[in-house]
C-alpha cells in the first residue's frame, strides 16, 4: 500500500492498491465483455456510450469528495476543481441521456478531434522548437510527428465523410481496448506490486526509437491515403442525376404523358433500338410526379411490336440508384433474357419507378406507386415517336420488381382500363413485405434491405419515423446505407456494416410486424383481384424471399378465390432463378409467348 502525501485522503490509497485478486477479477470480466463486444458493434456502442457517461459521472464525484475532504487552504485552484468536476458531471448526464436518442454526434465527434489533434500537432512540428526540451528532440522525431499529423488529418476528414464507418471503428476499437485493458489488470493482479522504476536517464535511449516512430507515421499516412484514395474513387464512380429527369415547368396534369425522349445505347443488345424517356406519373400519395425510363424496340420485327413491361428489382432506395443512370441498366435490375426479348421481336418498356432518377422519394416496395410508374410508363411509350408499340403487353418483374408487377396487376384495370395487358409474371417477388420485413434480420445481407424499406416508409407515411423504427446505435448506419446503391462502389462500405452486425441485435427498435410500420406493409401486400393471368416463379434455395413464405403467399390467394399459376426451381436462389441457364427462362418465355397469343393460362391452385 502506498504512503499518503500531503493532503491526499485515505479513499485515494485504497484506490491507488486495490487487492490483486479484485484486479485479476476485474481484469477476466474485462476480456470477456470486450470479446463479446467484438462482434457485436451495436452493443459496443451502448456500451461504450454507458462506460463514457458513468465514468465521467465518477470523476466528477470523487474530484468534488477530494476537493471537500481537503482540509488544506483552497483558493483558485480547488475552484477550478470544482467546476471541472460539476462540468464532467454534467457531461456525463449528457452523454448518458443523449446517446439513449442519437449516435450521429459521436461520429462527428471522433472525426473534429482527429482533424483537431493532427492540426494542432502539425503546427507543433511546424513550428519548430520553442523550449531547451524540445531543442533535443530529433530531427527524424519532428518530421514522425509531422507525418502522423497528416495521417490524423486524413483519417478524421474520413471519419466525418464515412460517420457509419467511423461508428463501427469505434465501437471494434473499445472492444478491443476492453481486451488489452483486462489483460493488463490479469498481469499486474498476478504479478503482485509494480516494481519502481528505474529514474530518467539511468538507461539510453534506443537510438532506434525515431525511425520506428518515423516508419509507424509513414505507413499510417499511406493506410489513411490509401483509404482516402479509395472513398473518392467511391465518390466519382456513383452514379450522377442528370439534367435530362429535371421536371418540366410546364408539366402536363395528365399521367402517362411523354415529355421527353433521347436516344439509349448503353448495354442496349444488337438489333435493339433504345430510347430513353420522362413522363408523368402518379406518386403513392396521389399526387403528380414523373419517372424515366428505357424503351428497346427490335430493329428486324415487322409491323407493330408486343411489349414486355419490365419492373426491375431492388437497385437502391436513393435518387441516384435509377437503372437510366447505372452502368449497366439491365443487369441492375436482375432482368432476364434481354437478347431473347429482342430476337422474338417484342419491345421492352422498363420503367425507373419513382424517386429513382427524379424528384420525389422512391416508393420502395410501396405497392401504388411501383405500380403507377409501369402503367403510366407504357403509356409514354407508346407516344413514342417511331417505336411502332402494339397493344398487347405482358408484365415481367423480379424481387422488388415482382411486387410491382403483382400491383401493377391489380390496379391496371382501375388506374389505366385502355391498356390491354394479356399477363403477370411477377419472379422471386417480395409478395408478402410483412414475413419480409420481419425475416430481414435473419438473412444475410437483410440489414441493408431493412435501411431501404424504413426509410421509404418514413419518407411515404408521417406515422413512421426513424428513430421510432430504429435502435439509437443503428440509426447512422441505417442512414448512410439507404443513400447508397446496391452497384456503385461505395456499396462496400454499406457491405461491411452489414458484416459486422451478422452477429448483434436487430436494428429494429420494435418488431416491423407491430405498430404504424407492420401496419402499412400489410397494405401492400398485393392481393388481388388479378383479372389477368399471373404467375408465380420461385427459387427453393432463395433465402431472402423465403420459399416458405411464398408459398404461404400463394395458398392465401388460393384460398381468396385467385388463380395464380406457381411454380418452383430446385436449386436456384434469389438470383440464380433468373440467370440464362435457368429452367425459368423457357417457361418464361413460352408462358408469354402463350399469353401473346391469346391461349387460356392454367393455374395450379389445386
Amino acid at each position: 500500500m502506498t504512503s499518503p502525501t500531503p493532503g491526499q485522503p485515505s479513499w485515494a490509497i485504497r484506490l491507488q492498491s486495490p487487492p490483486r485478486w479484485l484486479l485479476t477479477l476485474v481484469g477476466l470480466l474485462a476480456v470477456v465483455v470486450g470479446v463479446a463486444l467484438v462482434t457485436r458493434p451495436l452493443t459496443s456502442l451502448q456500451a461504450l456510450g454507458l462506460y463514457l457517461g458513468v465514468a465521467l459521472l465518477a470523476l466528477g464525484g470523487l474530484t468534488l469528495i477530494r476537493t471537500d475532504g481537503e482540509s488544506e487552504t483552497t483558493g483558485e485552484a480547488d475552484a477550478w476543481e470544482t467546476l471541472r468536476a460539476v462540468g464532467a458531471i454534467g457531461l456525463g448526464l449528457l452523454i448518458l441521456l443523449w446517446l439513449r436518442h442519437d449516435f450521429d454526434l459521436l461520429a462527428l465527434a471522433v472525426g473534429a478531434a482527429l482533424v483537431i489533434s493532427g492540426a494542432r500537432r502539425l503546427w507543433s512540428a511546424a513550428r519548430g522548437p520553442r523550449t531547451e526540451a524540445a531543442a533535443r528532440r530529433s530531427t527524424v522525431e519532428r518530421v514522425a510527428s509531422g507525418v502522423l499529423a497528416l495521417a490524423e488529418l486524413v483519417i478524421g476528414l474520413l471519419a466525418l465523410r464515412w460517420p457509419d464507418l467511423t461508428l463501427l471503428a469505434v465501437a471494434v476499437i473499445f472492444a478491443v481496448r476492453l481486451v488489452v485493458l483486462g489483460v493488463l489488470l490479469i498481469r499486474r493482479g498476478l504479478a503482485g506490486p509494480r516494481q519502481t522504476r528505474a529514474p530518467a536517464g539511468t538507461a539510453p535511449t534506443s537510438s532506434a526509437r525515431p525511425w520506428l516512430r518515423l516508419t509507424g507515421s509513414v505507413l499510417t499516412l499511406l493506410l489513411a491515403a490509401g483509404a482516402a484514395f479509395l472513398g473518392y474513387e467511391a465518390r466519382t464512380l456513383s452514379p450522377v442525376v442528370d439534367d435530362f429527369s429535371a421536371t418540366p415547368a410546364d408539366m402536363p396534369d395528365t399521367p402517362g404523358t411523354l415529355l421527353r425522349h433521347e436516344p439509349f445505347s448503353r448495354d442496349v443488345p444488337t438489333g435493339a433500338t433504345g430510347w430513353r424517356i420522362l413522363y408523368t406519373t402518379t406518386a403513392a400519395d396521389g399526387s403528380p410526379a414523373t419517372a424515366s425510363g428505357i424503351v428497346l424496340t427490335p430493329d428486324n420485327a415487322d409491323g407493330p411490336r408486343p411489349v414486355i413491361a419490365w419492373a426491375h428489382g431492388t437497385t437502391g432506395w436513393a435518387t441516384h440508384c435509377a437503372p437510366t443512370l447505372l452502368t449497366h441498366p439491365f443487369e441492375a435490375g436482375a432482368m432476364p433474357a434481354l437478347d431473347r426479348v429482342v430476337e422474338q421481336g417484342w419491345a421492352l418498356v422498363a420503367t425507373d419507378y419513382t424517386g429513382l432518377g427524379t424528384p420525389g422519394a422512391h416508393p420502395y416496395l410501396i405497392g401504388t406507386g411501383e405500380a403507377h410508374s409501369v402503367l403510366d410508363g407504357i403509356r409514354a411509350a407508346q407516344q413514342l415517336p417511331d417505336a411502332d408499340l402494339a397493344p398487347q403487353t405482358v408484365v415481367w418483374g423480379h424481387s422488388q420488381g415482382g411486387h410491382a408487377a403483382l400491383w401493377t396487376s391489380q390496379l391496371a384495370a382501375d388506374y389505366a382500363p385502355e391498356l390491354d395487358l394479356r399477363g403477370t409474371v411477377a419472379m422471386a417477388p417480395a409478395a408478402d413485405v410483412t414475413a419480409l420485413a420481419a425475416s430481414l434480420p435473419t438473412v444475410s445481407g437483410g440489414e441493408l434491405f431493412a435501411s431501404y424499406v424504413i426509410t421509404a416508409y418514413a419518407a411515404h407515411y408521417p406515422e413512421i419515423t426513424l428513430d421510432q423504427q430504429v435502435i439509437p446505435p443503428a440509426r447512422t448506419l441505417v442512414r448512410e446505407m439507404s443513400g447508397r446503391c446496391l452497384s456503385e462502389p461505395s456499396i462496400l462500405a454499406s457491405l461491411l456494416s452489414v458484416l459486422s452486425l451478422a452477429r448483434d441485435q436487430s436494428v429494429y427498435a420494435t418488431p416491423p410486424t407491430e405498430g404504424p410500420l407492420g401496419q402499412r406493409l400489410h397494405e401492400n401486400i398485393p392481393t388481388g383481384p388479378f383479372p389477368m393471368p399471373v404467375l408465380i416463379a420461385q427459387g427453393e434455395a432463395d433465402t431472402l424471399i423465403q420459399p416458405a413464405h411464398q408459398q404461404a403467399y400463394v395458398d392465401r390467394l388460393c384460398s381468396a378465390g385467385q388463380s395464380p399459376e406457381y411454380r418452383t426451381y430446385p436449386g436456384r436462389d434469389h438470383l440464380s432463378v433468373v440467370e440464362p441457364d435457368s429452367d425459368l427462362i423457357e417457361d418464361l418465355l413460352a408462358w408469354t409467348v402463350d399469353r401473346f397469343d391469346g391461349l387460356a393460362a392454367t393455374p395450379n391452385c389445386s
